[in-house]
This record gives structure tokens, C-alpha cells and sequence, in this order.
């Protein structure tokens, strides 16, 4: 959501150029790479309030703190807004969480370590600034007046658009974080078939890293309450895409979805033209009420990708949008559950055989109650514990069939080592946070601020 703005490219004719843009991320397996993102919420030690973007304890501050590691600056409107280095990125959510957009890289292995230097950049900064950064779905304890907006003019837009298309938009913006990670296709058919198997299993992953049950302090009711926001978030962008499992889904129906999605902006000579709730369609025809006779680029339709939120998104790749953030352990999971998955062919074709048969309702009834009922989550026979079981297992064999090894002989199975135990015992990550609310943190959470702090 966050990414830069991409202003240019070359002017777009017709639908098939769109098609196209989607076709050109297939490439062969010897290419394939893993992208992972994650975000945190950063706040002063002082009294856990989160960063406004000004002041020597601000976000601004710690953007500038990294550039001593190398990272390059981006400004809009003169305020930092984002940093650049090898492939990868910092970027800022509207309520100054702090993102990392992952360089492509080949291994489980290499994508663990750049998390782990990120965080200890992010560390060694805080340290001086008086900061912390907090790893888990859901703000705990501020509410969405309290959380101070970052300069961004996307933002902004999206600001006055979201409370006409939902009642917790603004909270998905201000209070959530989530790990996710992007993942390469051979072809058209690959991408359909890792789209469909992925998009049944987004509830398996929001149950394994649900760590979001508090609200302004209290339990919320859900086990990731981030998870809900995104249910009343805005349903022309948002949910488990139903025709993603009917006959004939590929490249096109993925684009005529995002062309009927409404529009938030267009981004021109250096400022976010406010477009909301206007038509792609019309653009392309000449007719966009922002922008009168003028029609779209490439690099407005890479931008208006940038707008649909499903469970699973397609670009040139597929992400991964179904977890909550979390600790260390659990960012450096998440591609191994899906690349364990998605990247042996023996492994997808047992993952599809898993799932090809639920219904749309099955589909709908996990998205709505795994949120609130996570691994306990009734499913057929069982529940969503046995599924989790099930799917680890298949991961399991994928990645060791991958044999990306690191220096002690290790293959990337070794992060699924604490997904493992959380489905075993049969209780999420939140589980374990409303039982520390209610015994060693007294019925506060401000111990969440040192216990799930990096």
C-alpha cells in the first residue's frame, strides 16, 4: 500500500497491454524468488505513544538514523517518506508503521537474514532515540484518534474515501500490521493454480500468526482483530475473490476485477490528484472527471494494482496478505510455509488436492470465523488445527525437497519449527497474550510493549 508512487511508462491502448503486464512476471523456476514484507507499530519507551512523523523522537528521525546504514533517501513534498537499498525498501503505513519491503531473494535462509539486519538497524536507531517497535496484528492500546497521520498525499485521499465504503477502513490504516511475501509463477496456469491453493489457505495462516486480541486495551472479542477490520474495510477491494475458483479464471478476469475496482488517485508531476471512486474504464477512454481527455500509463495501472487489498494480490507476483504481524520467528515463517507450499511441485499439487474441493461457502465461513475462532475453527470433520496440521506437513516436504541448505547443513524446514508448535498445541499466538493480559500482566497490556517488543 505504501510503495512510491510510479508516475510514467508508456501510454496504455487497450486492455491487452494489462494482460500483458501480469503475463511478463512468468519466469522459469531457476528464477523464482521470495519477497518478504513486514510491518511494526514504533513507539516511545517514555509512554508507549506511537511516533508522530516530526520531532527528535519521530519517525523523521528514524528515517534518517538508517541512512547511516546505506539506505537512500525518498521525499514527497519534502518530508522522507520512504528508504532505497539493494532491491529493498522502508516504507511508512499512514499511522507511521514501519515497513520492510524485502529485496528478491533465492532462499528462506537469505530472507531471514535481511529481516534480522533490518531489525537490528531498526534497534541500534531506537536505542538512541528512545523507541521500540512492537510485532503483533493489531495496535493494543491507542485509539485511531490518538495515532498521528504520516505526511503522505495517497494517504490523505484514502483518509477522506474510506469511511464512505466501510467503518473500519481507518482502522486498517492507523492500527495493523501483517508479515506477507510475494512469490514468482512459471505460467498462466501455475499462477492460477498457486493463486487458488494460496487464496483457500489465507485462514490457516490468519489462524498460525493470529496476535491481535486486544482493542484500546481490552480483549476485542477476536484472536485477530486484524483480520476483522479487513471485513468492513471496503468490499469493492477487499475478500476472497470467489471467481478466482471458477472455470477459466487467469490474466484477464484478475484484470477486468481491478478495472472495476474504484480508483483512489493518479499521481502527477509530483502530487496524488484525488480520483476516488472514479472508474479505470473511463480513464482509459478519456473520460476521468480528475483528469479530463487525459489517459492512463503503465505506471498508473501499476499504481492502481497497488489499491486492491484481497487475501492474495496479483502483480507481476503473488502476495500473501492473510497474517498478522509478529515476532522475529514468525516473519522469517511465513515464507517458509508458503514457499514450502507454493515452490515444489509435488508439494502444490498435494496442497491443491487439500482444498479443491471446498465450496464457496466453505471459503466465506473460514474468512469470517477464523478470525474470532482461529486453530478451534470447526471445518468438516474437524477444525482448523487439523488443517494447519495437514499443510505443515506438506510444507515440510516441500522445502525439503528444495535442499537450500545454509552453513550448518540446515534446509528452510527449520523455520516452521514454531508454526509447528503452535499448531500442536492447538492455541494462536493470541491465545497466549489473553492468558499473560489476565495473570502476569495484571489486566494490562503494556506488557506486550516489552514482552513482544524486538
Amino acid at each position: 500500500m505504501s510503495a512510491p508512487a510510479q508516475p510514467s511508462g508508456e501510454p496504455i491502448v487497450g486492455k491487452t497491454q494489462l494482460v500483458d503486464y501480469l503475463a511478463s512476471g512468468c519466469k522459469p523456476p531457476e528464477q523464482w524468488r521470495i519477497g518478504t514484507e513486514h510491518e511494526k507499530f514504533a513507539f516511545r519507551h517514555a509512554d508507549l505513544r506511537p511516533l508522530p512523523y516530526e520531532g527528535d523522537d519521530g519517525i523523521a528521525a528514524l528515517l534518517a538514523g538508517l541512512t547511516a546504514f546505506g539506505w537512500q533517501s525518498v521525499e514527497e513534498n519534502g518530508h522522507v517518506i520512504a528508504l532505497l537499498k539493494d532491491g529493498a525498501s522502508v516504507t511508512l503505513e499512514p499511522g507511521g508503521q514501519v515497513e520492510l519491503s524485502g529485496a528478491p531473494l533465492e532462499t528462506v535462509h537469505q530472507t531471514c537474514c535481511e529481516v534480522d539486519e533490518h531489525l537490528r538497524q531498526c534497534k541500534e536507531v531506537g536505542a538512541r532515540l528512545g523507541i521500540g517497535f512492537l510485532g503483533m496484528g493489531f495496535n493494543p492500546k491507542w485509539r485511531r484518534e490518538d495515532i498521528p497521520w504520516m505526511p503522505k498525499g495517497r494517504y490523505a485521499i484514502m483518509r477522506d474515501y474510506m469511511p464512505k465504503v466501510g467503518s473500519l477502513g481507518l482502522d486498517m490504516m492507523l492500527r495493523t500490521c501483517t508479515v506477507q511475501v510475494n512469490l514468482d509463477f512459471a505460467s498462466e496456469a501455475d499462477m492460477v493454480q498457486k493463486f487458488r491453493t494460496s487464496l483457500a489457505l489465507q485462514p490457516i495462516a490468519t489462524a498460525l500468526w493470529a496476535s491481535s486480541p486486544f482493542v484500546e486495551g481490552k480483549p476485542s472479542g477476536y484472536l485477530s482483530t486484524r483480520s476483522h477490520i479487513w471485513t468492513d474495510t471496503d468490499a469493492d477491494r477487499c475478500g476472497m475473490l470467489p471467481f478466482v475458483f471458477e472455470t477459466g479464471f487467469g490474466f484477464e478476469r484478475y484484470v477486468d476485477y481491478v478495472l472495476d475496482v474504484p480508483m483512489y488517485f493518479v499521481y502527477r508531476d509530483g502530487r496524488y490528484i484525488d480520483a476516488s471512486g472514479q472508474s479505470f474504464r473511463d480513464f482509459m477512454q478519456g473520460r476521468l472527471p480528475a483528469l479530463p481527455g487525459e489517459r492512463p500509463t503503465l505506471g498508473d495501472w501499476t499504481d492502481h494494482l497497488t489499491t486492491v487489498f484481497p487475501e492474495v494480490r496479483l502483480k507481476r507476483f503473488l502476495e500473501m496478505r492473510g497474517a498478522d504481524g509478529g515476532p522475529w520467528r514468525r516473519l522469517c515463517a511465513l515464507p517458509a510455509f508458503w514457499v514450502g507450499l507454493l515452490y515444489d511441485t509435488a508439494a502444490l499439487d498435494a496442497a491443491w488436492d487439500l482444498v479443491k474441493d471446498w465450496t464457496v461457502e466453505e471459503h466465506d465461513a473460514l474468512r469470517r470465523d477464523v478470525p474470532k475462532q482461529g486453530l478451534h475453527t470447526p471445518f468438516r470433520q474437524g477444525t482448523v488445527r487439523d488443517l494447519a496440521l495437514a499443510t505443515l506437513e506438506i510444507a515440510r516436504g516441500g522445502l525439503a525437497r528444495r535442499a537450500r541448505l545454509d552453513r550448518f547443513g540446515r534446509d528452510e524446514s527449520i523455520f516452521l519449527e514454531t508454526l509447528q508448535s503452535i499448531a500442536a498445541s492447538g492455541r494462536s499466538p493470541a491465545e497466549e497474550m489473553l492468558s499473560d493480559f489476565t495473570s502476569r500482566w495484571g489486566g494490562s497490556v503494556n506488557g506486550l510493549f516489552s514482552d513482544h517488543s524486538y
